[in-house]
């Protein structure tokens, strides 16, 4: 792993957690719940983001080598629950790449005008799977070439989505003091439910947190990882909460949550605001800059995550042929490539059986079940190594053993809520047990075959 290229820097590391933690997609869907998303949010940061994000500090500063939570896992409770923890988390990514490349294929609908080919393609399942087909396509080439290639993907993703969250928060706010708020915010509108469409909701919101612990997987394939990640980590964290919070309020203001889409609603809200104002003309760039903001999180996801079979070639428990570097470019082109196959394979068994929306649904079910199993070992390994001795250079918790014990026992019981939530189907999906059976089913198959792969590998080392 010492011939890794040493790609990243602090400004490529803020970039790419705002590429692969924050999505443009969210916004949508938390503004699509009411005003009440606003104090999910504030929830979600609490209980699960701001535990996170001292989790990875703490973690990236110990253990600053190539692999990330794989690393972590292994040093806390050894090969076994290292292979799994990294082989959830990539198989994460295998339902959330076909997830963000839809909402990337619904919002590229406006940059044409509207008209019946756009109508119809927007409930078209061969458009969304060419979409989809088509960008991970880009992802895989730029990333076999190399991180200083792949990078201004993510980089680029992650500039194109403040554009479109600089004009929402101007127009919400210009639309909030000319005609006051689309959507009535009061009291009572903010105060949380008790009940499981509402802990659902929940889960999905705190899923959106995910991603600041990504970067370290590519360990040593960053400038000094070791003060690079946690300075880069909470730059961005305090970003992304902003973010989030401002952008679901200001479009609220721009529109009554009943018209709002959890595929579509930020630029319907855009789209509104500009006709008021006369600025038509710019909804294709805002669709422009929304769809590559969601190509730049598929870039980022996938460069970090494909370090992990690759590792884990290393270490034997995948083949070692998936620790091969290619001969030009320095990257685990094998592992890339394997990863892009089977993402290829989702992208079509998410469609099957079910409209664009309900496999949109059931996409982001199982990424959230498959990206919080690992959490469940993150978290552990916080609380258990902090028996190991810190040096001077390692950047504690802020209150030390304590309060970073505190943070990992928040972060597992989250972790477990949102893993339970993530099985209910939603509640328009025409054909729930179907639903049911690809969430559950899916996630669970994904874990057998990681125990199948484990045991294999090791009866061959």
């Amino acid at each position: 792993m010492t011939q890794l290229r040493r790609a990243l820097g602090f400004r490529d590391l803020v970039l790419f957690y705002l590429a692969t933690t924050f999505s443009l997609r969210w916004i949508a869907t938390a503004a699509a719940v009411g005003p009440v998303a606003l104090v999910f949010w504030v929830i979600a940061a609490a209980c699960l983001f701001v535990p996170m994000v001292f989790t990875v500090v703490e973690l990236s500063s110990r253990y600053p080598e190539e692999g990330g939570v794989y690393v972590w896992s292994k040093r806390a409770f050894g090969p076994f629950s290292a292979f799994m923890t990294g082989w959830m988390y990539w198989a994460t990514n295998l339902p959330y790449f076909p997830g963000l490349l839809y909402f990337a294929a619904a919002n590229a609908l406006f940059v044409v005008p509207a008209g019946p080919t756009t109508q119809s393609l927007s409930a078209s399942p061969p458009y969304f799977i060419a979409v989809a087909v088509a960008g991970l396509t880009v992802a895989v080439v730029l990333n076999i070439v190399g991180l200083n290639v792949g990078k201004w993907l993510s980089n680029a993703g992650a500039i194109a989505g403040w554009i479109p969250i600089a004009l929402l928060i101007a127009f919400g706010l210009y639309s909030w003091r000319k005609y006051g708020s689309a959507t009535p915010i009061t009291i009572s509108s903010l105060k949380p439910g008790t009940g499981l469409k509402d802990l659902v909701f929940l889960s999905t919101i705190a899923f959106a947190f995910g991603g600041v612990e990504s970067a370290s997987t590519m360990g040593e394939e960053i400038v000094d990882a070791r003060r690079t990640v946690p300075r880069a980590v909470i730059a961005a964290g305090v970003l992304i909460a902003a973010f989030y919070i401002v952008s679901t309020w200001c479009l609220l203001l721009a529109l009554p949550k009943e018209q709002i889409s959890g595929l579509q609603g930020l630029l319907q809200a855009v789209q509104a605001l500009a006709a008021k104002a006369g600025a038509a003309w710019i909804i294709p760039i805002v669709a422009v800059t929304i769809t590559l903001n969601a190509l730049g999180g598929v870039g980022g996801w996938f460069a970090a995550t494909a370090r992990l079979p690759f590792v884990a070639g290393i270490d034997r428990f995948l083949p070692p042929v998936f620790g091969k570097l290619h001969p030009r470019w320095r990257t685990p082109y094998v592992a890339l490539l394997v990863q892009a196959a089977i993402a290829f394979v989702f992208i079509f068994l998410g469609q099957a059986g079910t409209s664009v929306r309900g496999a949109y649904d059931a996409l982001v079910s199982m990424g959230i079940i498959s990206y919080f199993i690992p959490f469940l070992f993150m978290f552990a390994a916080i609380v258990k190594l902090q028996r190991e001795p810190a040096g001077p250079e390692v950047l504690r918790v802020p209150g030390g053993a304590p309060v970073a014990k505190l943070f990992g026992v928040m972060g597992f019981l989250v972790s477990i809520a949102a893993i339970v939530l993530a099985c209910v189907p939603a509640e328009d999906d025409p054909n729930k047990t179907l639903a049911l059976v690809k969430i559950v089913g899916g996630s669970a198959v994904l874990v057998i075959i990681g125990a199948i792969i484990y045991f294999m590998g090791k009866r061959r080392s």
